[in-house]
């Protein structure tokens, strides 16, 4: 009797989103995670602990500089992507060219340069790439692109949308490497990739000039000082200002946090827990942007970093009617500088403490409004995580069937990470010359071969 193959898995960067996609490779049998690719030792150890709680064998632990190396000797047939954003095209373009499977986490990458590459690798190769955008598989999602598909409201004319980090989420982008556009593209970049994503799957369209304002107005020295919230530390952990500061993270407080930064500190000197009021911090934390679409279409898009509560809104205006999504998150946060989560999550892992409700509403012309069924989940980004695990990978457990409306759509590909970086990457640099930008003046984000 033959056995499906064993498929061996690199997974590259170590940090705290990577744990999602070891222990998603060890719990299906048809993977196996034969290498761990990170400047820190210490966070390597700590996911061979996650496959040795797995029953897994543990993997090969690799510096970045042998990366290539790695590939070749460890026999790797896929690859998953989970560092710095910036470094992303430093893995992502020599494991397409060894034949390898390549998976990405969000964004793709950083700059037109960066993604250029990338796009060239792909078709000089013929090999796979995926983004892994999440949220396309989170339920309520599909259920709004169904209805525009079905053309609920008509040709859909514009959109209006909203969303909102609040104090405790939005924070930690300021704490950590995201705070510098350089590593990160700046939360146009790094957070609204998810957000353009989406607009473009829902629209069925591919956006064609961005237009926006962006500024520091919430964290940031200068801004902390005006609004009386800054405290003076560098760094949180043995800092007695940030003892009782809301806006410090207690990295000793949680055995992940501290396993997986704290510890790991001597390594490649990495802080996890920055003062979020100090510098330096080069991205922004309130943006507002106009997206025109191939069709015809806009949107209206605004981010905010700082509020007190979180979640979004999301409006499609047609010519048949409206439909509405809000979904809150959490309706507020207390002042606690502790994280609960065993992950050391505070990015939607898990469920926030004070987790709100969620409604879709469709408003036809002439008809009176129809609320339509949604089932919400808070953790997993929404629930979209294990869906898209399965998609990427197979059900964990290969007697039972994935999700069929997972499996139903196609994940990310290249294409998809470049026209969603386009906006991102249009809306920053609108922000610089106070001018409208055209997306292709950036990225011809062009079909594969």
């Amino acid at each position: 009797m033959s056995r499906t193959p064993v498929l061996r898995a690199a997974v590259v960067g170590t940090g705290h989103r990577a744990q999602l996609f070891t222990r998603g490779l060890a719990e299906r049998p048809g993977h196996l995670v034969a290498a761990l690719c990170d400047p820190s030792p210490t966070r390597m150890a700590f996911h061979n602990r996650l496959l040795a709680d797995a029953g897994r064998p543990a993997a090969t632990a690799w510096e970045p500089d042998r990366f290539t190396d790695l590939l070749v000797k460890e026999d790797i047939d896929e690859v998953v992507v989970t560092t710095v954003d910036a470094e992303h095209d430093r893995y992502i373009v020599p494991a397409l060219r060894a034949g390898c499977r390549v998976v990405t986490e969000k964004p793709m990458t950083v700059d037109a340069e960066r993604c250029a590459r990338i796009l060239d690798t792909v078709r000089e190769t013929g090999n796979s790439l995926t983004v892994a955008f999440n949220y396309r598989f989170n339920p309520v999602h599909e259920t709004v692109r169904a209805l525009l598909a079905d053309g609920a409201i008509g040709e859909v004319l514009s959109v209006h949308f909203e969303w909102l980090l609040d104090v405790r989420h939005g924070a930690d982008y300021f704490r950590r490497w995201h705070r510098e556009k350089r590593h990160s593209g700046g939360l146009m970049v790094h957070k609204s990739s998810h957000h353009f994503d989406l607009v473009n799957w829902w629209l069925g369209d591919e956006p064609r000039e961005a237009f926006g304002y962006g500024r520091l107005g919430f964290y940031g020295r200068a801004a902390g000082e005006r609004h009386g919230l800054r405290r003076d530390y560098d760094r949180a952990h043995g800092a007695e200002p940030a003892a009782d500061d809301p806006f410090a993270l207690d990295l000793a407080a949680n055995d992940t946090l501290r396993a997986l930064y704290l510890d790991a500190e001597h390594d490649d000197g990495y802080l996890r827990d920055r003062n979020v009021f100090d510098g330096p911090i080069t991205i922004e934390d309130d943006m507002s942007v106009l997206v025109r679409y191939a069709r015809g279409a806009t949107m209206t898009y605004h981010l905010t970093a700082y509020s007190p509560w979180e979640g979004y809104r999301v409006m499609f205006n047609g010519s048949a009617g409206r439909l509405e999504l809000e979904v809150e998150e959490s309706h507020w946060q207390p002042p606690l500088t502790r994280v609960t989560s065993t992950a050391g999550a505070l990015h939607g892992d898990t469920a926030a403490e004070h987790a709100g409700g969620a409604r879709l509403t469709l408003r036809p012309l002439w008809r009176p409004p129809v609320d339509v069924p949604i089932a919400v989940a808070h953790e997993a980004h929404g629930g979209g995580d294990p869906r898209m695990l399965d998609a990427l990978f197979g059900p964990a457990d290969p007697t039972r069937p994935a999700d069929t409306a997972a499996a139903a759509h196609p994940t990310a590909t290249e294409r998809d990470g470049a026209l969603a970086l386009a906006v991102g990457l249009a809306a920053n640099r609108s922000f610089e010359t106070g001018r409208p930008v055209r997306t292709d003046e950036l990225i011809a984000a062009r079909k594969t071969a």
